[in-house]
């Protein structure tokens, strides 16, 4: 049986943007009353007063400020180290077999070498690899006869290690990342485990992005 409660949840929930703002307390619960009443009426199939619609807004808004924002914050209190790693390129290939094949002989090259970074993330068409500049070389060397789609240097990548609460934890991401674009952080690549997140951004904004998400234990 369809509640006032239940339709004006699932309405919310299916507006990200206006979900962030009523967490927040930056939306007027009225004049969202007001907008949200004909299609809920629909939904419903029978009149519903504003005040019911508020009503049930407002609880929603203090059970998401708990469900949200408290989880969240407590993980975001207990971020473990945040590694820095500069002077890195991204390199964008096309999946094929001779793909992988280099790829493999490329990491057993640079499986002896220390104080490197090196990662990479395979899509349904596309695979990126991103290589710290000094072992460059290397892998222009072993994928010289590939072609890559795209290619990106001066690159920095921001790494910080997770409490093993995070998981199960939603909109852990979603905060951080919103935080991140806020402030005009361009993201270029993501690379996350079970227990650590890393983002890739440009040289010039990385200072940036560490302070922001060093701030984020502070909250």
């Amino acid at each position: 049986m369809k509640t006032i409660s239940s339709v004006v949840e699932t309405y919310i929930k299916n507006k990200p943007f206006l979900l962030n703002g009523l967490t927040l307390g930056i939306v007027n619960l009225t004049s969202l009353a007001r907008i949200m009443q004909q299609e809920l009426e629909q939904e419903m199939g029978k009149e519903v007063k504003q005040g019911a619609i508020v009503m049930a807004l407002k609880r929603l808004s203090e059970e998401l400020e708990f469900r949200l924002n408290h989880k969240v914050e407590r993980v975001l209190k207990n971020l473990g180290d945040i590694t820095v790693r500069s002077s890195l390129t991204d390199y964008n290939f096309t999946i094929n077999p001779k793909v992988l094949q280099r790829q493999a002989e490329f990491i057993s090259e640079i499986s002896n070498l220390t104080d490197i970074f090196y990662t990479s993330s395979r899509g349904v068409n596309e695979t990126n690899i991103i290589v710290s500049d000094s072992v460059s070389h290397l892998m222009e060397k072993h994928f010289a006869d590939e072609k890559w789609i795209h290619k990106v240097d001066k690159l920095a990548s921001v790494t910080v290690k997770l409490p093993k609460d995070n998981v199960g934890v939603s909109g852990l991401f979603y905060y951080v990342f919103q935080k991140l674009a806020w402030e005009g952080i361009n993201i270029c690549e993501v690379i996350s485990t079970n227990f650590e997140f890393t983002i890739v951004v440009s040289e010039e904004q990385v200072d940036l992005a560490f302070k922001i998400i060093k701030d984020l234990k502070n909250l």
